[in-house]
């Protein structure tokens, strides 16, 4: 009897395990959906990587082919529809819907810059569409 009790148990044990967590199982919490993929191609025109320019105000210009900018206003996603996410040494600092802004007030020294073709809903491409450079402001 001992030995039935402890197979049930065993048994039991497993289903358990095997109906926690999968995509099947319900109660759980459903698994995030896949990010789409983009055609596009972002790149930084000025400043150029490596590039001294004078500030404290850089102007920033970039190129988009394969996809164009529209304003965030759908989480309906499209892989060639988003905006652009500017970071300044790891901050973002605009969220772009041109190609041309200013970097205003731009401390001197060295900075790395990353542009960032984002979905409609601010979310990441996968893989992501970006560039990054390091550039030099001299006062």
């Amino acid at each position: 009897m001992n030995r039935s009790i402890a197979a049930v148990a065993a048994a039991a044990l497993l289903l358990a395990g095997c109906s926690s967590g999968g995509s099947g199982g319900s109660g759980g919490a459903a698994a995030p959906s896949p990010r789409p993929s983009s055609p596009a191609q972002i790149a930084i025109v000025t400043p150029t990587n490596g590039q001294v320019v004078k500030g404290p105000d850089v102007p920033l210009k970039l190129s988009l082919t394969g996809a164009k900018i529209v304003q965030p206003s759908t989480t309906n996603i499209s892989p060639t529809k988003g905006h652009v996410h500017v970071s300044l040494d790891g901050q973002i600092v605009s969220m772009n819907f041109a190609l041309h802004q200013p970097l205003h007030n731009v401390a001197a020294g060295t900075h790395t810059l990353r542009v960032e073709f984002v979905a409609s809903d601010h979310q990441p491409f996968d893989p992501r569409v970006f560039q990054e450079i390091a550039f030099t402001v001299k006062k």
